[in-house]
């Protein structure tokens, strides 16, 4: 696949690969594709729960049963 960019994108992706450590361009292009995948995913994710029915009151005791089950699956060190 081979992109076509205009001047200024080209230099801002030059300077992102120098500035960022990335090898190459199409390493830096790769990562800005993963975040999108990851991007889309979570928002799949947050419209899923919204339309999931109604949720719980988040509030210091949602927090603290939370916090319970967490140390209880926690293994034991």
């Amino acid at each position: 696949m081979n992109i076509s960019l205009p001047d200024a994108l080209k230099d801002f992706v030059e300077a992102q690969v120098t500035e960022r450590g990335y090898s190459n361009s199409s390493e830096f292009v790769r990562e800005l594709i993963r975040h999108e995948q990851s991007r889309e995913q979570l928002r799949s994710l947050v419209v899923d729960g919204m339309t999931s029915g109604p949720g719980s009151e988040v509030d210091q005791a949602y927090f603290d049963r939370l916090r319970d089950r967490v140390h209880a699956d926690a293994p034991e060190t």
